[in-house]
C-alpha cells in the first residue's frame, strides 16, 4: 500500500519513527510500561517464574455460558468436567467502542466486570483482547477496507473517534478492581493475530511501520489516562520465519509477552499438520523470547466440536511439545449456532466424546488450573 508523505511526517512529528528513538538492548526483565501497578509486576514476574513449573490452562468466556447453559452462578463447563476452573480466563471488549451493554458475545460488560473480579479472586489470570469495529467505515473487525489502520493514527480522519473508543476501554478497564478497590492485572492482547488478513488491522491492511504506530499509540494514550495495570502480549497469527514474526513487532520495549493463535482445522488421525505448524512456529518464537527474556503463550487454540477422543494429550502436547510457554487458551463454548447450524465449542463438556481424554491432560503435572495458581500464590510477592 503506497504511503502519504503527509500521513509519514505526522509519525516522525510525533517520534514513532524517530531514528533516536532506537530499540534499545536492555533485555532485563521488566514491563514495558514503566509505571506498572506493584500488583502487576509481581503476577508478571511470577508468570515468569512459573513458566518453568507448568502451562496454565485458559478458556474464553468460560464463566458466562456454556453449552445448553448461559449466565448460571459459579458455572463452567470446565470445571464440569475436572471439578476445577481454568487458570486463565480470556474475554473481549468488542462493542465499547459503540458504547454497546454487551459485547460482541452478547456478554453483558455488568457480568463481565463481576466474573472478572470472581475469577481474579480465586486467583485466576484474566486476558482481554478487543475485536473493535473498523474505524473507517464502523462496519466490524472482519472488514478490511483499504486504508482502515492509517484512518485511526494521528492525523487520519478517524483519529478523533478511535481515541473515543480507547477512552470506553479505559472507562471500563479503570472499574476492574479487586476486594482492596486495587486494579486488576491485566494481560491485554490488542490487535491479535496481526499477521493474518481478515482484521482491518492486519498486515495486508497496513505497513510495518504503520501498525507498530498504532500500537505504539494506543499504549501510550492508555497510559497517559491512568491505565498502569496491563501485561502487553503481542499476538500473531501464521509466520514461517523469525523475520516475518518480528516484521511487525512493536519493539523489544512495548511488549511483555510473545504469542500466536492457531487452530486445528483437519482431522489429526489423517493430518499432522497442526502439530508440524505449532512446532515449527514455537521454535522461532521460542528463539526470540530467549533474546529477549520475554515469556509466550500459545494464546488461542482448540478444536471445533473436538471430534477426535484424544485430541488433547495426543495432539496439543504433541503441538506444544517441549516447549516452556505460560499458558494455552481454547476458544468459547458457544454451543449451538443457528447461523451455520451447527455445534460451536472448543472445551468438552460433560459426555463429550474427548472428556476423559481431557480429564487425563487435567491430571499432567506441567498443565496448571486454577487451583494450582491458588497453591503459587501468583499474586503475591
Amino acid at each position: 500500500m503506497r504511503k502519504k508523505i503527509t500521513v509519514i511526517c505526522i509519525y516522525l512529528s510525533i517520534g514513532f519513527l524517530c531514528p533516536s528513538k532506537a530499540q534499545t538492548t536492555d533485555t532485563k526483565s521488566s514491563l514495558s510500561d514503566k509505571k506498572a501497578t506493584p500488583e502487576t509486576k509481581v503476577l508478571y514476574n511470577n508468570l515468569k517464574k512459573l513458566n518453568h513449573k507448568g502451562i496454565l490452562f485458559g478458556h474464553q468466556d468460560d464463566l458466562a455460558y456454556g453449552v445448553n447453559w448461559k449466565y448460571e452462578a459459579g458455572k463452567s463447563d470446565v470445571k464440569e468436567v475436572t471439578g476445577d476452573y481454568p487458570a486463565v480466563y480470556g474475554w473481549d471488549l468488542a462493542g465499547l467502542e459503540k458504547k454497546s451493554d454487551k459485547n460482541i458475545d452478547g456478554v453483558p460488560f455488568d457480568k463481565m466486570r463481576q466474573y472478572i473480579k470472581e475469577g481474579h479472586s480465586r486467583g485466576g489470570i484474566i486476558t482481554l483482547s478487543w475485536h473493535f469495529d473498523n474505524p473507517l467505515t464502523g462496519k466490524n473487525a472482519w472488514d478490511i477496507s483499504p486504508k482502515s489502520l492509517t484512518s485511526a493514527l494521528p492525523g487520519g480522519e478517524s483519529h478523533e473517534k478511535f481515541k473515543s473508543w480507547l477512552d470506553e476501554g479505559v472507562k471500563f478497564i479503570s472499574t476492574l478492581k479487586d476486594k482492596n478497590g486495587k486494579p486488576i492485572p491485566i494481560l491485554y492482547r490488542p490487535y491479535h493475530e496481526l499477521t493474518g488478513t481478515w482484521f482491518w488491522w492486519c498486515k495486508n491492511n497496513a505497513s510495518p511501520e504503520e501498525f507498530k504506530a498504532l500500537w505504539k499509540f494506543s499504549m501510550a494514550y492508555f497510559q497517559e489516562k491512568g491505565i498502569h495495570n496491563l501485561i502487553y502480549v503481542y499476538n500473531t497469527a501464521d509466520f514461517k520465519s523469525k523475520q516475518e514474526f518480528l516484521e511487525y513487532y512493536p519493539g523489544l520495549d512495548y511488549a511483555d509477552v510473545l504469542s500466536f493463535d492457531k487452530y486445528q482445522y483437519s482431522d489429526p488421525t489423517k493430518d499432522n499438520s497442526f502439530v508440524e505448524n505449532c512446532q515449527s512456529q514455537f521454535k522461532i518464537m521460542d528463539e526470540v523470547a530467549k533474546e529477549q527474556n520475554k515469556i509466550t503463550a500459545f494464546a488461542e487454540t482448540g478444536y471445533e466440536a473436538i471430534p477426535f477422543d484424544k485430541w488433547w494429550t495426543n495432539t496439543l502436547m504433541k503441538a506444544i511439545g517441549d516447549y516452556k510457554i505460560s499458558y494455552v487458551l481454547v476458544w468459547r463454548n458457544h454451543g449451538w449456532q443457528e447461523s451455520e447450524k451447527k455445534m460451536h465449542y472448543y472445551a468438552p463438556y460433560k459426555g463429550q466424546v474427548s472428556e476423559k481424554d481431557f480429564v487425563d491432560f487435567y491430571h499432567l503435572d506441567q498443565i496448571l488450573f486454577e487451583k494450582d495458581l491458588a497453591k503459587e500464590k501468583i499474586y503475591k510477592k
